[in-house]
């Protein structure tokens, strides 16, 4: 809807998609442009008696000429639309403003999810107690652990991980609390293992589309064939955490909480273990979740078309650690928190 209030060199004609409307002595075209706009005339332009046609609703002329217009006087009419005219840059303000705000209220839930985690990280939400020992001294227990459970053949030797630098560290963290890679605290990081689904058996095969919002839905879980001696290799265990290593999904994680069944997990997903009498597994978790984990996904993933993501780079990610009550008092503050967080959404 537009209107023609200047002279041209040419004769324009509208096409068979508009209607021509030509206003007499007393009619202002502007007042009648306004009130074609209104939410009255938008009405019954629309109604289904008027706006005929499936694919493409249109008023026939007969229609459009039988709508009741209210008229004013003349200069009645000048005096709305200069009113109008005045009012609408302030409706023009507010809806940018609206448009901004219910862009801020959408992504604010998110954003002050970002920021608990990013906080937890820090070791600014909760504060830092002296009588809870350091993270030194629970990394040294982790490597003695490593060590004795390679010496006794239950987990092998990997290659040694470079050390962290001082360029790489992205923030300070508490003092006792120390920066170590992910790879020096898991037991081990192992692929899923690769099987046809089928529709019985005895193991099920966890894949990455049976997990959705953080829960497995053991209903769509298939059944695999695995030989017994391959079993161990792959059999999931409480506390857990599954790695999917590739597509859309690339990056996210899921902490194994209860096994009901016996289950191994598919090919596409990274199994990672670890001692959880020493490594809190929510605080592992909520760690897969900060910026500072995605960051460090980003520049490890392989950039193809279909994103994918390997065990060295999990294995080489830094994270922070804080002594293991503490990390239990980080997971409590951040479930505290994070209901406020789904309230917003809500």
């Amino acid at each position: 809807m537009c209107i023609i209030d200047k002279e041209f060199s040419f004769k324009p004609i509208a096409s068979t998609g508009f209607a021509v409307m030509s206003c007499l002595g007393k009619l202002y075209n502007r007042y009648l442009f306004f009130y074609l706009m209104s939410p009255t005339f938008d009405n019954y332009a629309n109604a289904s008696e008027n706006a005929r046609g499936a694919t493409y609703p249109a008023i026939n002329d007969d229609r459009l000429y039988r709508a009741i217009v209210p008229v004013p006087p003349l200069q009645e009419q000048h005096r709305i639309v200069d009113k109008i005219e005045e009012i609408l840059p302030y409706i023009d303000q507010y809806d940018k403003a609206y448009t901004k705000l219910e862009t801020f209220n959408k992504k604010f839930p998110e954003d002050m999810k970002k920021s608990i985690l990013q906080m937890a990280m820090q070791g600014k939400l909760v504060e830092q107690r002296s009588e809870e020992g350091t993270a030194d001294e629970l990394y040294e227990q982790i490597v003695a652990e490593k060590a004795q459970l390679i010496k006794d053949g239950k987990i092998k030797k990997e290659k040694p991980l470079p050390e962290i630098t001082e360029d790489e560290i992205p923030f300070e963290i508490p003092s006792s609390w120390i920066w170590v890679r992910w790879g020096e605290l898991s037991f081990s990081i192992q692929y899923g293992y690769n099987a046809p689904a089928l529709s019985e058996g005895h193991y099920r095969m966890v894949r990455i589309s049976d997990i959705q919002d953080n829960k497995v839905l053991w209903e769509t879980v298939p059944y695999c064939k695995i030989e017994d001696k391959e079993v161990a290799t792959y059999l999931l265990e409480k506390n857990d955490i599954l790695f999917a290593r590739t597509g859309g999904t690339v990056g996210k994680s899921f902490l194994v909480k209860d096994v009901p069944y016996e289950a191994v997990y598919a090919g596409y997903l990274i199994r990672t273990r670890y001692n959880s009498e020493r490594l809190a597994p929510e605080y592992l978790k909520f760690f897969m979740e900060s910026q500072l984990y995605w960051q460090q996904l980003r520049n490890g993933t392989i950039a193809t078309a279909q994103p994918n993501c390997n065990g060295q780079t999990l294995a080489k990610m830094m994270i922070p650690i804080p002594p293991f009550e503490e990390q239990k008092r980080i997971i409590a503050k951040i479930e505290e928190l994070l209901p406020y967080c789904d309230q917003l959404i809500k």
